[in-house]
């Protein structure tokens, strides 16, 4: 039996959304990562909270310098 259908929306509770973003973030990272190595792919993924922290991976140590201008709302 697969899992149900979600509906897509905002969370209203901050709790329960934060709760969500934590293990979102965390599967989004593993993903990516597990990507990288089974495809052999440079993989970038750069996450910002509702908070604007940065969250980041990299698969390889090559660094690229650059200027990001985004505007949270």
């Amino acid at each position: 039996m697969g899992r149900g259908k979600i509906v897509i929306r905002r969370i209203d509770n901050s709790t329960s959304r934060q709760v969500t973003f934590s293990k979102r973030r965390n599967g989004l990272l593993k993903k990516a990562k597990e990507l990288a190595i089974l495809c052999d792919a440079e993989v970038g993924v750069m996450i910002f909270s509702g908070t604007s922290k940065l969250y980041d991976f990299a698969s390889t140590r090559i660094r690229v310098d650059f200027t990001l201008e985004f505007d949270l709302m």
